[in-house]
């Protein structure tokens, strides 16, 4: 064990990795529909990609078999949560959680990708 404690270690970005079926379809949903750009794939064909918006950075990894968890694998702040869940109506997704404001400080929604991945999507109050 390191004589370091953990609270002196600086910790950067965390990103959330995402399990996808489809790799086009997954990257076309959170380009085309999300807005994100993709900075990095690899593999032929391609298994892992990496995706960023903003401050947002988003990894997909190739995964034939996956099956979806039933609860949310990621948590998406935003600046204006009502006009994603506008736009995720508007794309059809499916809406886990519907939009509502949380005793906790946030007005918030959960959607699915199409992969079955749970994102609770967030805004302060």
């Amino acid at each position: 064990m390191s004589d370091i404690p953990a609270h002196t270690i600086r910790f950067g970005r965390i990103a959330a990795t995402l399990p996808v079926r489809d790799m086009d379809r997954a990257q076309t949903f959170y380009v085309n529909v999300l807005g994100f750009r993709k900075v990095f794939e690899n593999g032929n064909p391609v298994g892992f990609a990496i995706l960023k918006k903003d401050e947002a950075e988003l990894h997909l990894t190739l995964q034939r078999d996956h099956a979806s968890a039933p609860f949310n694998v990621a948590h998406l702040m935003v600046d204006d949560v009502d006009a994603l869940h506008a736009l995720c109506q508007r794309e059809g997704l499916r809406i886990v959680k519907g939009i509502r404001d949380k005793d906790y400080g946030l007005r918030a929604f959960v959607l699915e990708d199409p992969d079955g991945n749970r994102i609770d999507v967030g805004q302060p109050i």
